[in-house]
């Protein structure tokens, strides 16, 4: 059977093409004819890596890298592996990107110590790598690489926290700065304030002066205020040991007579009581005060009724005064009628 040239180069031309797409698979880094494994792992910062770079293991190279897909913000970079040999990777292994200056940028992979494997689409951890300087760094100064490396978290930490605080925060801290100046210089007013009032010449210091000195003269009194109280506590043991129920007894007692000799005068029984409750003794005393009236009276009238010393004259025969005469000179009498 006769093929036509058209037929030829159709077929010429889906080999070309097929082996085209061949190519370009293999040459992106998959592996054409065998089973691979996918992993996957994010990066903030791929250094140059591209398609088909490889990757390795303990200095091996077990596969290529297949895709890499930045997101829109550009913050993160994810990167497909296609990992061709069969091998069982620990799940905290580490994916590091490690640039070559010479050479081409390889993903290098730090297997782990777990006894779990990854599996076909799992994601691997990352850790960025600063590039073989540091390397070179790391073997030649030590404790510069650990400065630098320190200086480089601090960076991070500081862009971090300005990436977190928003511009509400940022002006929230500047308030609480301003009230902390605010605080500070309050507290300096404060201490000029204490100063001042811990001056020699402040009343406070005065006060605690004169509180020094009565305390020092009382210390220097020491001794007579021990006396004092010496004294006191013979007092009172002088006081505790009188017989305190004994008096109140007697006390009691005296009170008693006392009512019972009032009781008596309040009555007629007794000399007293008949002196203060009869009225017959006022009566009588009344009676001979107004009969003394009247004969001071009768004999200050008609003195030589009593009194006869005549020459020529005669004894007056006037009737004795039967009521008292008025006293002119001093108030007058009080005569209170007494019943005979």
């Amino acid at each position: 059977m006769k093929i036509s040239n058209e037929t030829k180069v159709g077929a010429i031309v889906v080999v070309a093409i097929t082996l085209l797409i061949l190519g370009f698979s293999f040459l992106k880094g998959k592996k054409l004819f065998s089973k691979s494994t996918t992993l996957y792992a994010v990066y903030e910062n791929i250094q140059g890596l591209q398609n088909s770079n490889p990757i390795f293991i303990n200095g091996m190279q077990v596969g290529t890298v297949y895709k890499i897909t930045p997101s829109k913000d550009m913050r993160e970079i994810l990167v497909d592996f296609n990992i061709t040999k069969d091998i069982q990777i620990p799940n905290n292994s580490i994916a590091i990107v490690k640039p070559n200056p010479l050479g081409t940028t390889n993903i290098e992979i730090k297997l782990g110590d777990a006894n779990s494997f990854l599996k076909n689409k799992d994601t691997l951890i990352t850790e960025a790598n600063k590039g073989i300087f540091d390397d070179v760094l790391k073997k030649v100064d030590p404790v510069l690489y650990e400065v630098r490396k320190a200086i480089s978290t601090l960076d991070t930490t500081i862009h971090n926290i300005n990436s977190i605080i928003d511009p509400r925060a940022k002006n929230n801290i500047g308030d609480i700065l301003q009230n902390v100046n605010t605080i500070t210089a309050s507290f300096i007013k404060t201490t000029a304030q204490l100063n001042a009032l811990l001056s020699e010449s402040s009343p406070l210091v005065k006060s605690m002066n004169n509180m020094n000195s009565i305390t020092g003269n009382l210390a220097s009194n020491n001794d007579k205020v021990s006396h004092i109280v010496t004294n006191l506590d013979k007092t009172t043991t002088n006081l505790s040991e009188i017989d305190l129920q004994k008096t109140m007894n007697n006390l009691n007692a005296a009170v008693g007579d006392l009512q019972k000799t009032m009781a008596k005068l309040s009555t007629n029984d007794g000399t007293l009581g008949k002196l203060i409750n009869d009225p017959t003794l006022y009566q009588n005393l009344a009676s001979t005060g107004n009969k003394l009236n009247l004969l001071i009276d009768d004999i200050r009238i008609h003195p030589k009724r009593y009194v006869s010393i005549s020459v020529f004259g005669k004894k007056q025969k006037n009737e004795p005064i039967m009521v008292p005469v008025p006293d002119t000179l001093n108030s007058p009498y009080y005569i209170e009628k007494v019943n005979p």
